[in-house]
């Protein structure tokens, strides 16, 4: 509370800490922010309640190592490291388990958030239930979270894959929708399910069952490229993992994306150091290029365009899927492209990101950079305009592009307007719009 007392009056607040997985610009701001060196670790976990309490800043890779000897895990773990409970829960996360277990902030029980009043409120769904619902997506706009206290779930110490390759969008789709209707693959049960696709003709589901049965297993914070062993020419392709490294299996390589610092070529790979093979270090090195523009002088120097940046993940409906990867394919040259099923499993309403129950969604993400267009914005703005077309939505950690009405139509609108008026009335904490799209 003293942090938050230090912080001028007419001065904006903000967290001051030293990681975020956001991709968003934002103007600089002077002022102090909240201090929350306090506020990162596992205050307790209860493995008869299957449930933990947790500091708002604690990181998701201090949370896992805290309920796996228990043989628990957070019901959804999205997929880096850094990423913090607080911050999967008023931003969204998601991962292989959201196609049974939803989204993170559907396992909160309670939390305590710092409002904008200077006051800890719980929130829960019987407590202040209009801050509880609209929370997520809020990005720290109507508040922080300090504690939260989740539901855990039993997992096993190894997780058995299979990596079934299509040859066709259509079926990949079909296949990933009886899953999740069915919980199971050709009469086997499924825990985790995401996929990876390629191109049009190249496209892989990966599915992964909990075991205790012990074998070998392999190691993909080495030399070996996890998205790499998923392609093969065709059928199936089988892998296991410790459920430690399939939780992280992301995190090495950042998914793909280790290959723009070139970590994946062998002869520069061999000398990296493993302790750096992290998401959380390519993360600084992209804090350096948008700090000195290192990416656009290289191509200036090479005689080609700047690039603009595409780094984002969207919902569709999973009838529409199809139809927006056939359209992302032939529209964007960015491969390649990462699919995770999920279906809510709450019945209430989350206003701020409305996905509607009892259906399932695509989440689609695709990370990197595109050829300038004729306008600031150009390709973002191409893909939020499809994405609205098949009623689907944009997760806002990245450069968003709308109008305030099309933005008030997809989150929240007057709702947030009411609940944000009632716990930050002198407006200390920015609004959604203004951080979101204005990056202020």
């Amino acid at each position: 509370m003293s942090s938050y007392r230090a912080i001028p009056a007419d001065a904006t607040v903000r967290l001051a800490k030293p990681t975020s997985n956001l991709f968003r610009a934002r103007a600089k701001n002077t002022a102090p922010g909240l201090d929350t060196s306090g506020l990162t670790q596992v205050i307790a976990v209860d493995p008869d309640e299957r449930t933990a309490d947790v500091a708002g800043m604690c990181t998701y890779e201090d949370l896992v190592a805290a309920t796996l000897p228990y043989g628990l895990s957070p019901l959804v773990v999205p997929q880096l490291k850094t990423i913090t409970l607080g911050g999967a829960v008023t931003g969204l996360g998601i991962e292989s388990t959201s196609f049974r277990n939803g989204l993170p902030h559907e396992s909160v029980l309670d939390m305590d958030i710092l409002t904008g009043t200077g006051e800890i409120v719980r929130a829960s769904a019987d407590e202040h239930p209009d801050l509880f619902r609209s929370f997520p997506n809020s990005y720290g706009t109507l508040g922080y979270s300090v504690r939260l206290k989740i539901e855990l779930e039993p997992v096993k110490p190894f997780v058995a894959l299979r990596h079934v390759r299509f040859g066709s969008l259509t079926d990949l789709v079909d296949t990933m929708d009886t899953i999740i209707e069915t919980g199971g693959f050709h009469g086997d049960r499924v825990d985790y399910l995401d996929g990876v696709v390629f191109s049009a003709d190249e496209s892989y589901l990966c599915l992964g069952v909990q075991t205790a049965t012990p074998g070998p297993v392999s190691d993909y914070t080495g030399n070996d490229i996890y998205y790499q062993s998923i392609r093969h020419e065709g059928g199936e392709k089988h892998d296991r993992l410790t459920i430690h490294d399939y939780l992280w299996r992301w995190d090495t390589d950042w998914f793909w994306c280790s290959r723009a610092f070139g970590a994946q070529n062998p002869r520069i790979r061999r000398w990296w150091p493993r302790r750096l093979r992290r998401s959380s270090f390519y993360w600084k090195l992209i804090g350096y290029d948008q700090r000195f523009d290192i990416a656009d002088r290289i191509e200036k120097r090479n005689g080609r365009p700047p690039r603009e940046r595409v780094v984002q993940d969207v919902e569709v409906p999973i009838g529409r899927t199809a139809e927006f990867l056939a359209w992302f394919l032939d529209n964007v040259p960015i491969e390649p492209i990462w699919l995770c099923p999920l279906r809510l499993r709450d019945e209430g309403n989350w206003p701020l990101y409305p996905l509607h129950p009892h259906q399932s969604y695509v989440n689609i993400g695709f990370w990197s950079s595109v050829p300038v267009g004729p306008e600031e914005g150009y390709t973002n703005k191409m893909i939020e305009r499809r994405v609205s077309e098949l009623h689907g939505h944009k997760s806002l950690y990245s450069d968003a592009y709308y109008s305030p009405e099309e933005f008030d139509e997809l989150y929240g609108g007057e709702l947030y307007k009411t609940v944000k008026k009632a716990y930050d009335p002198d407006s200390r904490f920015l609004d959604l719009y203004a951080k979101a799209v204005r990056r202020q």
